[in-house]
């Protein structure tokens, strides 16, 4: 059983549509992309005051990074922090190129299918949501409230290098074809979770730094699907039964032995728990809207 996308079923009708009809979002759908952006930022900002702005959250997180730095994570020689090693995209100094190639990604697959308004709207989540993070990051302050070591109170909310595969992989999402949108949206939900788990294990983030950056971008796709067009907005896709339990299930694994270490078993189920939840909130904010109905083409 598989479910559909707007885009194409109006290149294919179905059967029983009447001519003259268009697709159009259900009312429920319509709800639910509206509220989706509002409900990502108040997550944001809970996120932040329990996390950042309580001692119980500081004392929480600081508690995470009493290990022996980053070599005992498992990832650690795939995070670019080893002598002459090569990182993972988009960790360490692969972040930059991994931004300027995916946007140039989006921006050829928008003049190949020539989606304008996707494009722009693909382009505008990823600049959001980099931009969005610059500007939190720096208006948000990160009190001492619990007389932290020096090297844990350099403010780092919410996470760039989460922020990067999570805008990108929204962006993409928008401007796939139909066809290949559930499977893009499932690699970008793997590759969410393992960056997710990598820079918690390797002490670059905290579980809060992740978990920001990956609302920040949900909340900008949110918004984009929002101001879309209805003929243009992203709808319901045609995607095979199994591959939300399949694309789970590797972001799970993934999460795993990105976020584990060597010399601590809790940090590394709570590393790998953190990632999982942005990948869970990543799938959550691509699924499928309920079912569609039509309305008469003016002309």
């Amino acid at each position: 059983m598989t479910q559909q996308d707007p885009s194409a079923l109006s290149a294919h009708p179905d059967p029983g549509q009447v001519p003259g009809t268009a697709a159009e979002p259900s009312p429920a759908r319509t709800i639910r992309l509206r509220g989706s952006a509002p409900l990502c930022l108040l997550g944001f900002l809970v996120v932040y005051l329990i996390a950042v702005c309580t001692p119980f959250g500081q004392r929480s997180e600081n508690a995470l990074f009493s290990g022996y730095g980053a070599k005992p994570a498992w990832i650690y020689d795939w995070s670019g922090a080893a002598y002459k090693s090569s990182a993972l995209p988009p960790l360490e100094q692969t972040a930059m190129p991994t931004l300027l190639v995916g946007i140039a990604v989006i921006a050829a697959v928008t003049l190949v299918r020539r989606c304008w308004w996707q494009g722009c709207a693909a382009i505008g989540i990823v600049m959001a949501t980099l931009g969005s993070k610059e500007l939190t990051r720096m208006i948000l302050p990160r009190p001492d409230l619990v007389d932290a070591h020096v090297s844990l109170i350099e403010a780092s909310f919410p996470s760039g290098h989460v922020a990067i595969p999570a805008g990108l992989a929204l962006g993409a999402a928008l401007v796939a074809s139909p066809r290949l949108r559930p499977y893009l949206i499932a690699a970008g939900t793997l590759w969410l979770a393992v960056t997710a788990g990598a820079v918690q294990a390797t002490y670059h983030h905290r579980p809060s730094d992740v978990l920001g950056s990956t609302l920040l971008a949900c909340a900008c796709y949110g918004l984009a699907a929002r101001m879309l067009p209805p003929a243009h907005a992203p709808g319901v896709m045609r995607r095979p039964r199994a591959l939300p339990a399949v694309a789970l299930a590797l972001s799970a694994a993934g999460a795993l032995v990105a976020g584990a270490r060597d010399d601590s078993v809790t940090q590394s189920l709570v590393f790998a728990a953190a990632a999982f939840l942005c990948a869970a909130l990543f799938w959550a904010t691509t699924a499928a809207g309920p079912a569609r109905r039509t309305r008469p083409v003016p002309g």
